[in-house]
């Protein structure tokens, strides 16, 4: 464990200071990937290994492996902006923050690495976004995130004053109600839970690719890892408090869902969807059983890779249209033929078609929350019904239709297909070998 750390900060110095090129970097990166998952095989039991202040579970080992991998492809991704330097820099130092955020063991040094994260990623939207509106997106996500990151602090900050230690072990205490909120709001936020998910939407679209992708790839599981860890210090307090957050994190992702059919830019439309896919993952987690739980890993997972991957063929649009706009991008089966394979596979994973992690994830999640109440079915069946259409109303207006652009384009490279490769496979292989994500503990 320790060896593996030590690898991505020796990659992370030599980047700053060695200025590596993008293929070096990612070289690195899809060997530390190797050695990451090969180190990892006695955690699925529901084994911690810890020591010097830093550990991991199945958990955090599957989030760390995707947080890896997803950088890579990140990088390959942005190969238009490599002349930056301070560009790849940040994406491998957010790489590295989010690596030791999910190996900490103490609630205090998962708070600095937690809110640290959100610097390097900031940069990156300021510094490399598409529009002027990057600022205003920045700002709103910089003051959401600030917005529950008080309680949550306070929250660490009273748990050293009850037990004396902000280990993670003593977290099982039973907390009451002001604390409860405290603890989860800067989560459900980061998530982001319905109502407190404006900000999603605006970085998203204002983001270049790599920010887009690591956006929805992992920081967005950093507030359902937050979750996971807190939750068992509130389990009967949760028995009076759960049922408010599910009924707002269902009907919110049907109204999202909704909204979707409304979105004419296409990361606009990829970044509501992943609402709607986390308003699944915090009911099913509130449920607090087993099925949820470890329903709501799969999800998180097969959301990372799915929707990473919608948000690289938006970009691979936008690069040869210069649009993103749905009215513009019509009839690309015509223009880009062979790109339009790669749109049908992750459309329909991201709809939950077999034999993808999310099809496994929603499963265990709708079993879960249907036998917590039976009352949660209309509004799952309105989340699984809405996601099959703006999923097929995204892949049938970019791809069919007349475009109005006569001139022609050049297909996929060699690099772009390895991207939308690199981000199929393991979505749809990883179902075949799903107790690496299931049984975490």
């Amino acid at each position: 464990m320790l060896g593996v750390l030590f690898y991505f900060f020796g990659m992370m110095i030599s980047s700053i200071f060695l200025s590596l090129t993008w293929f070096e970097l990612v070289s690195y990166i899809m060997f530390g990937t190797f050695l990451l998952f090969f180190s990892g095989g006695g955690l699925v039991s529901g084994y911690w290994d810890s020591s010097f202040g830093v550990g991991w579970d199945g958990l955090s080992w599957s989030l760390i492996l995707l947080t890896v991998w997803v950088t890579g492809l990140m990088i390959i991704s942005s190969v238009k902006n490599v002349s930056y330097s301070s560009y790849l820099g940040l994406m491998v130092v957010l790489m590295f923050l989010l690596i030791i955020t999910f190996m900490v063991v103490d609630f205090l040094w998962f708070y600095v690495f937690f809110e640290g994260s959100l610097v390097p990623i900031l940069l990156i939207i300021l510094g490399w976004g598409y529009q002027p509106e990057r600022l205003q997106a920045g700002v709103y996500m910089l003051f959401y995130t600030l917005f529950g990151s008080l309680p949550l602090l306070l929250s660490f900050v009273y748990l050293f004053m009850v037990v004396g230690s902000t280990n993670y072990m003593f977290m099982s205490l039973e907390g009451g109600a002001l604390w409860y909120i405290c603890s989860i709001l800067g989560f459900l936020i980061k998530m982001p839970m319905f109502l407190v998910h404006l900000w999603l939407p605006s970085a998203h679209v204002e983001a270049p690719v790599a920010g887009s992708m690591i956006l929805a790839g992992v920081l967005l599981k950093l507030g359902g890892y937050g979750l996971f860890r807190v939750l068992w210090g509130f389990l009967s307090v949760g028995i009076s408090f759960n049922v408010i957050w599910m009924s707002i994190s269902v009907l919110g992702a049907v109204v999202v869902s909704l909204m979707c059919l409304r979105q004419h830019d296409m990361k606009s439309l990829i970044a509501y969807s992943s609402v709607a896919h986390m308003g699944l993952v915090v009911g099913g987690m509130f449920t607090m059983n087993g099925w949820g739980w470890e329903g709501g890993l799969v999800l998180m997972l097969g959301h990372g890779l799915c929707s990473s991957g919608l948000f690289c063929l938006a970009n691979l649009v936008y690069e040869r249209l210069g649009s993103r706009s749905l009215l513009v991008g019509k009839g690309l089966v015509g223009l880009l033929p062979g790109m339009c394979l790669w749109w049908f596979l992750l459309s329909v994973s991201n709809m939950a078609a077999p034999p993808s992690l999310n099809l496994l994830g929603e499963i265990m999640l709708l079993v879960s929350m249907v036998g917590w109440s039976l009352l949660l079915i209309l509004g799952l069946v309105g989340v699984s019904f809405f996601s099959a259409v703006y999923t097929l109303y995204l892949y049938s207006i970019t791809q069919h239709g007349s475009f109005s652009l006569s001139y022609g384009y050049s297909d996929c490279s060699v690099r772009e297909y390895s991207i939308l490769v690199l981000h199929w496979a393991p979505l749809n292989i990883m179902v075949l070998k799903s107790d690496l994500c299931v049984w975490w503990g």
